[in-house]
């Protein structure tokens, strides 16, 4: 009966299941660095090609990682990394886009 309370030892607050999730953590990563690219790089006007490609890369990624997550951990930082991505993104196809300026 003591063993059923027992908590499984966990890396992190909001990993709650206490299983490793490579896959999941390394969506996770990917689309928190190109969500921060995303929106640095959007500050700048002749930036742009970069913050659209790593928003639009990290919308893709943060979306299927959010198809696939399992924890609260994984699902808070894909929702700031598809934030920060949103809007380099956004920032990026109001500077010149994907192609701007290399396509004609």
């Amino acid at each position: 009966m003591a063993q059923a309370f027992q908590r499984h030892p966990s890396s992190s607050l909001f990993a709650t299941d206490g299983k490793p999730h490579p896959v999941q953590d390394t969506l996770m990563a990917v689309t928190v660095v190109l969500g921060v690219l995303a929106f640095v790089t959007a500050q700048f006007h002749h930036l742009h090609l970069i913050s659209s490609w790593a928003g639009l890369v990290g919308i893709c990624t943060g979306a299927y990682g959010q198809f696939i997550s399992e924890t609260t951990r994984e699902r808070t930082l894909l929702i700031i990394g598809l934030g920060a991505s949103a809007v380099g993104f956004g920032l990026g196809m109001a500077h010149g886009g994907l192609f701007g300026g290399l396509l004609g």
